[in-house]
């Protein structure tokens, strides 16, 4: 089971290069960057995380920047956005920007995907709240194309484009991993729709652990006639308990990724050497 690390990146937390940095020399396996382009001073929608939004959160720099600073700065560490807002994008901008991550990280980029909660700041963007769940499918199916076809085309309700070609194409064939994020069932059948991999919060208002129903969610994959090891499954904000992330080891899991605040490294470090000695135990 790996262990990833994930930061919103700021300019009073550590910099992308020293945190990549310091996680590939203790053996972490990847550096995770979230993404918010802005935050709008009005709220139609609740944080997940309940009372107050964090400050992190309107100070967050652009994660293919501060990723790719990390992939400069290491050999083996891999790269993944934790989550990129598809809804907020521009589809062939954004296969541009994952093929050209994935191409000076010589493969190491994972594409980590949502839809998003807040509704103000996505429509900020154009982006209609309700149907945003079917805008994004048909951004990545698009984005595929692109990816594997010389000549791309696609055509869907809220996506179209004529045949085009654009390069560059990804290291990793047939792209880099699509990891979906969202609670279950919703995030769980997105994943299987569309995904490589699903990849939930641990706990969520409806359920107190996700580890217990990864069952139910292989279950769904099997009815969808997808490969269970196509469908690997990450747990973000995990905790320094050893019990815990071995149950984790044991139902199958195969990554866990640590929340870290946006701090300098003093305050980080330390936290990174009791993870690092909490690995040797789990692994």
């Amino acid at each position: 089971m790996h262990i990833g690390a994930a930061m919103f990146f700021t300019d009073y937390s550590m910099t992308p290069a020293a945190l990549a940095t310091a996680l590939e020399e203790r053996g972490f396996e990847s550096v995770w960057a979230p993404e918010h382009s802005h935050i709008p001073l009005t709220r139609k929608s609740e944080w997940p995380g309940g009372g107050e939004l964090p400050k992190k959160y309107y100070d967050a720099m652009d994660p293919f920047v501060t990723l790719t600073a990390a992939a400069a700065a290491t050999k083996k560490l891999k790269v993944g956005t934790g989550v990129c807002l598809v809804n907020q994008r521009d589809p062939i901008q954004t296969a541009k920007a994952v093929a050209s991550i994935d191409q000076v990280s010589g493969g190491r980029f994972l594409f980590g995907v949502g839809n998003g909660w807040n509704q103000d700041e996505m429509e900020n963007h154009g982006t209609v709240f309700e149907s945003r769940h079917k805008l994004v499918r048909e951004r990545i199916e698009a984005m595929k194309v692109i990816w594997t076809k010389s000549k791309a085309e696609y055509h869907g309700d809220m996506v179209s484009f004529d045949a085009m070609m654009a390069w560059p194409k990804p290291v990793q064939k047939p792209h880099p991993p699509v990891l979906v994020g969202g609670a279950f069932p919703f995030g769980a059948r997105r994943a299987i729709r569309y995904g490589d991999g699903w990849m939930p919060l641990r706990r969520r208002k409806a359920y107190p652990e996700v580890r217990d129903l990864i069952p139910k969610f292989q279950d769904m994959a099997r009815e969808a006639n997808r490969d269970l090891a196509s469908l690997p499954v990450s747990i973000w904000e995990s905790k320094e308990d050893e019990s815990e992330l071995k149950r984790d080891r044991d139902a199958g899991v195969v990554r866990v990724i640590v929340s870290l605040d946006s701090a300098k490294g003093d305050v980080i470090l330390p936290q990174l050497d009791r993870w690092a000695k909490l690995a040797t135990k789990v692994a």
